[in-house]
């Protein structure tokens, strides 16, 4: 196992159910705590509760969309220092441009990367 997982706790935010299971098993396989919210305002909800090491949140989801979340989490005094990879499907420059401009501090295109991928950019934004 690696030490960075140690006791990491990591929110997925994603309302694709097959998504969230094949991480959830990859990144606990890697020794992570894994919680999953469905939609935006649960999202939040997790946040304030657990206070997660970083969310992998995907852009397009119910109630409150992934930017919408975004930009809640990077302007509240609590948890703007938490990491957020945007992980989601949404594979235009103007999508990441605008990640980017609420604050992700990843933006990874679900169909470019496999969990490896994820984990490597987990693992690099938990050690800086």
């Amino acid at each position: 196992m690696d030490t960075t997982a140690s006791r990491k706790t990591i929110l997925i935010a994603d309302d694709d159910e097959f998504i969230t299971i094949a991480y959830k098993a990859g990144l606990e396989r890697a020794g992570y705590v894994v919680i999953i919210a469905e939609d935006g305002d649960q999202t939040i909800e997790l946040i304030a509760t657990f206070r997660p090491d970083l969310v992998l949140l995907d852009v397009i989801m119910p109630k409150q969309n992934g930017f919408e979340v975004l930009k809640v989490v990077k302007n509240h005094p609590d948890y703007s220092h938490i990491p957020v990879v945007m992980l989601t499907n949404l594979g235009q420059e103007s999508d990441e441009q605008a990640a980017r401009s609420y604050g992700a501090d990843g933006f990874l295109i679900k169909a470019n990367v496999t969990l490896n991928d994820v984990l490597l950019n987990i693992e690099q934004l938990l050690t800086s």
